[in-house]
C-alpha cells in the first residue's frame, strides 16, 4: 500500500481506541456508580435544603399577596412534594458530575475538531439552561402570580394546595430552561448540515407563529402574560440560534449530499 492509500489517523487522542467491549461496558459502569454517587450526595443535600428551597419558591407569590400561604390537603401531599423538591436539588447538585462523566466517557472517540466543538456546545447549553430556569423565576414568574393570583379581587382569594404551586413554578423553569436552549439546538443541527441560516431566517414568520404556539402549550397556565414572557425569548434565541447557525454552517460534520 503506497503512503498515499494509507487511511489517515484519528484525530482523537487515541485514549479507548483499542478498549474491547468488556472494557468500554467496565468503564460505563465505573461512570454509572460515581453519577450515583454524585445523586445520592445531592439527595443528602436536598433533604437539609428542600424546605429552604420551598420558601424561596413562595418568594413571588408573597410579594402580590399579603399573608400568602400554601396549604396541603392530603396526608402525603406535603411530603410527596418535599421529596419531589429534594429530588430535583439532587439532579442540580449531581448534573455538573454527571456531565462530567459523560464527556470523560465519550471524549476518547471524537476528534479534535469533534471535541472542539462539542465541549463548548455542552456546557454552554448547561449555562443556558440555568439562565433559563433564572429568568422564569426572576422576570416571568412575578407578573404571572400577579395574573393568576390577583384576578379574583373581592371576589374570591387564592388558597392554593403546595403540590399545585410546586408545579407551577417548577414547570415554569423547565419550560424556560429549555426555551434556552434554542440556539444550541439549532447550532447543533446546522453544523451537522441538516438546516441552514439562510433558510432558517426565510421561517421567520412560521418562527413567530410556532413560538406562541409552543408556549400556549407547554405554559402551565393559560394566561397571555406567561405565554407572551415565554414565546418572546423563544423567538429572540431562534434568531441568535441563526447567527451561531451561521458561525458553524460552512465546516459541517456531516458531509451534504
Amino acid at each position: 500500500m503506497s503512503a498515499a492509500e494509507k487511511k489517515p489517523e484519528p484525530e482523537g487522542d487515541g485514549l479507548g481506541a483499542n478498549l474491547s467491549i468488556l472494557e468500554h461496558m467496565q468503564e460505563a459502569r465505573n461512570r454509572l456508580m460515581i453519577c450515583a454517587a454524585g445523586l445520592g450526595l445531592g439527595l443528602i443535600v436536598g433533604a437539609f435544603t428542600a424546605n429552604s428551597v420551598l420558601r424561596w419558591m413562595k418568594v413571588p407569590a408573597e410579594d402580590k399577596v399579603e399573608n400568602f400561604n400554601l396549604i396541603f390537603t392530603e396526608p402525603l401531599e406535603y411530603w410527596s412534594t418535599f421529596f419531589r423538591v429534594m429530588l430535583l436539588i439532587a439532579i442540580t447538585v449531581a448534573m455538573p458530575i454527571i456531565v462530567w462523566q459523560i464527556l470523560a466517557f465519550v471524549g476518547p472517540g471524537l476528534t479534535r475538531n469533534e471535541k472542539k466543538w462539542a465541549y463548548p456546545i455542552v456546557l454552554g447549553a448547561s449555562a443556558m439552561f440555568v439562565a433559563g430556569a433564572a429568568f422564569a423565576y426572576y422576570i416571568e414568574l412575578p407578573p404571572a402570580l400577579n395574573f393568576l393570583l390577583e384576578g379574583g379581587g373581592d371576589v374570591a382569594s387564592p388558597f392554593i394546595s403546595v403540590k399545585k404551586y410546586v408545579d407551577f413554578v417548577t414547570r415554569l423553569m423547565l419550560v424556560t430552561g429549555l426555551v434556552f436552549e434554542t440556539p444550541f439546538l439549532v447550532m447543533g443541527l446546522a453544523k451537522v448540515g441538516l438546516v441552514h441560516s439562510r433558510k432558517l431566517l426565510s421561517w421567520w414568520r412560521f418562527a413567530f407563529v410556532g413560538a406562541f404556539i409552543v408556549s400556549a402549550i407547554v405554559t402551565p397556565s393559560i394566561d397571555p402574560i406567561t405565554q407572551t414572557l415565554v414565546a418572546v425569548p423563544m423567538i429572540v434565541l431562534y434568531f441568535v440560534g441563526i447567527v451561531m447557525a451561521k458561525l458553524v454552517e460552512s465546516t459541517p460534520i456531516i458531509p451534504r449530499m
